[in-house]
């Protein structure tokens, strides 16, 4: 077939794709009434347009379901990338319109990509108060995205209803897929023992203490036991053989408890993943470069789009290269997105886009050799 009939046949689907684009963006500005027009469409609508232009074709609502299994060539793992997006804090608008700007920059950067990442994982904490209004509004923000979304909760979205919102939204909070070769697990890791019910917490007070995060009142986040035997069950299908990549949003290890970046059972969780050959973690929550090796497992932080948090005073894995503190007179500075390059035996190179500064990419082969080989260049910005 010809450039010239491709370029016919395309051309009236691209129209209707453009047009509903348009009509949803629309009423998303709307409902974002406080935002600037102008910013608005220049963060979220300006690489859609050059999709467009460009003759590209893609999905415009895209979260994906449960147990989504993609056609693998021989069942041989494939090298692929994928895009992250994580913890953006959503308040109502009202409230701070900053990180509803913030998130809307992070859509523009992987709708800017070329070539377009195979899915976009979202990391966790959509929401900062779990509330329905932030969550259908960051819901909608994320329909924007041109690739494929796998949803991942956080603590944030979680304990003002337990869930139920959240659940609505985007489904089941823990599943698994299969792509390219690589098995995919993604896991609830930010349950909590009840300290609510005897201290007759409302729901507002229980959200407001889980999202304070540095007390004495809850308990340290767990996998917990129901999901652990489902995480052996889904994975007693998989071989040894088979590269393993789970998301999970607080670190599968223990970092520093007084701020709960710590799960209670990720010694449990370990021993699980521990018969196969190559296993990487992708985590959300801690809002930093965080880069841990335990056994097989090679482990890897997510930056926010909403705020920088500082390195923890004990408990910083070793082969950790620090991004330097944040410009404190710089909103967005700190903050950033990111892709990972899947290798065909399923270890990752995790690039940072630290918005503002110089990339930073951590290779598989630097958390391989113990930290001997390819040294992330560490940013060099001054500390403020």
């Amino acid at each position: 077939m010809s450039d010239d009939m491709n370029d016919k046949l395309k051309i009236p689907h691209i129209r209707s794709v453009e047009t509903r684009h348009l009509e949803e963006r629309e009423a998303l500005f709307r409902g974002l009434r406080n935002l600037d027009r102008r910013a608005f469409l220049k963060a979220s609508g300006g690489a859609a347009a050059a999709a467009v232009a460009a003759g590209v074709t893609y999905p415009f609502h895209s979260f994906l379901p449960i147990n989504v299994a993609y056609a693998d060539e021989g069942g041989a793992a494939q090298g692929f990338n994928f895009a992250y997006i994580s913890d953006s804090h959503l308040y109502v608008k009202k409230t701070n319109e900053r990180f509803v700007r913030q998130l809307l920059r992070a859509v523009d950067d992987v709708n800017s990509l070329d070539p377009q990442p195979d899915f976009v994982l979202y990391g966790g904490d959509l929401a900062q108060l779990g509330r329905r209004e932030e969550l259908d509004m960051g819901a909608q923000i994320l329909k924007s995205l041109k690739a494929p979304v796998h949803m991942m909760a956080g603590e944030h979205d979680w304990y003002y209803d337990m869930g139920e919102h959240w659940n609505t939204l985007f489904g089941p909070e823990h599943y698994s897929f299969d792509h390219k070769g690589v098995h995919f697990v993604v896991l609830m890791s930010v349950h909590e023992k009840d300290f609510w019910s005897a201290r007759g917490m409302s729901p507002a007070e229980r959200m407001h203490t889980v999202a304070g995060l540095d007390n004495a009142v809850q308990s340290a986040f767990e996998v917990g036991a129901p999901q652990r035997e489902w995480l052996k069950q889904d994975l007693d299908k998989v071989s040894a053989t088979t590269p393993v990549i789970v998301f999970s949003h607080s670190p599968l290890y223990k970092l520093y408890r007084p701020w709960n970046f710590w799960t209670d059972d990720a010694e449990d969780v370990q021993a699980i993943l521990q018969r196969f050959d190559h296993v990487t973690v992708l985590h959300g929550h801690t809002h930093q470069v965080l880069t841990n090796r335990i056994g097989n497992i090679q482990f890897h932080g997510m930056l926010s789009t909403a705020w920088p948090w500082p390195y923890a005073p004990q408990g910083l894995p070793a082969l950790t290269v620090q991004m330097n503190r944040p410009n404190p007179f710089d909103a967005n500075d700190g903050l950033g997105d990111g892709s990972v390059a899947v290798h065909p035996d399923g270890l990752v190179d995790k690039l940072y886009n630290l918005w503002n500064r110089n990339p930073m990419q951590v290779k598989a082969s630097y958390l391989s050799s113990g930290g001997k080989s390819d040294i992330p260049v560490a940013p060099t910005l001054s500390s403020y």
